[in-house]
């Protein structure tokens, strides 16, 4: 929708409003106490390209006045849009995620991760991480863990919100288990890691952990033209257990799913 706004018309109506405005918002000791009229009016006046002094002038507000309603607006916008359309700040996944996979729609994504092999550290797991905009000095977070070879998404990490200048400090401490740094991916990586992993598990039958809901309304949908990954190592399932796992249960599952020889299992840890 174009929304066309008539800036000298908007700047009069306001001046003529002056007195009222004062009346409705009131502002003490230079604070501004804004109502919903007056915020769809700033709001007007800035789609219509008009700054602080502009705004100030027509209100008959100091600029600084004037900023700090822009800024209001500028936030109240930001909530309305969803999670998942805000601006994307970035996206990681660990070193070594893509070993025994098929990557051959994505041939640059299979060379910039120059780490993976058998030896790599977390093969067979992708720790992804994404971060979108909430607001100009505050972002949101989340993470996933996904058994690429088997499971899908085992763990999710909630979104939670934290400052900007935090996100630094989050994203190092989130893979410092890993031998090597992580790398940076798109939002389109991010979903396809993810979204094919799910789709692959429940194949085999498995769904994803609980919280993958509220994760993946932060990852946004998943562009319909996303490439395909081979999931499963080398083309077939392989289980490696984990120590929450119920690891007969898994293996009963891909039992009736693949059938024999249509899969491996290596039980690291745990009984059966």
């Amino acid at each position: 929708m174009l929304l066309v706004v008539d800036q000298q018309a908007a700047r009069g109506e306001l001046a003529g409003l002056g007195t009222a405005v004062r009346s409705a918002t009131g502002w003490h000791n230079g604070a501004v106490h804004e109502n919903e009229e007056l915020l769809e009016k700033v709001r007007a006046l800035r789609a219509g390209g008009s700054g602080p002094k502009q705004i100030a002038r027509a209100l008959g507000l100091r600029p600084a006045q004037a900023g700090a309603l822009l800024r209001r607006v500028a936030q109240a916008d930001q909530a309305a849009v969803a999670p998942g359309q805000r601006a994307v700040v970035g996206c990681w996944v660990n070193a070594g995620w893509s070993t025994g996979l098929d990557l051959s729609a994505v041939p640059e994504w299979a060379a910039a991760d120059r780490t993976a092999g058998e030896q790599a550290m977390g093969a067979g797991f992708a720790q992804v991480l994404v971060a979108r905009q909430k607001r100009a000095s505050r972002v949101t977070v989340c993470s996933v863990l996904v058994d690429v070879w088997c499971l899908g998404v085992k763990d999710v990490i909630a979104p939670r919100s934290m400052g900007a200048g935090s996100l630094e400090t989050h994203r190092r401490t989130t893979y410092s288990a890993f031998d090597e740094p992580p790398l940076a991916i798109g939002l389109a990586q991010a979903q396809a890691i993810v979204y094919g992993a799910v789709a692959y598990a429940r194949e085999l039958g498995f769904e994803p952990a609980d919280g993958f809901a509220e994760v993946s309304a932060l990852l946004g949908e998943p562009d319909r033209d996303l490439p395909t990954l081979g999931f499963g190592k080398d083309g077939l399932p392989l289980y490696l257990n984990g120590p929450r796992d119920d690891a007969r249960r898994v293996i009963d599952t891909l039992e009736r799913t693949r059938g024999a020889g249509n899969y491996h299992y290596f039980l690291q840890s745990g009984p059966m």
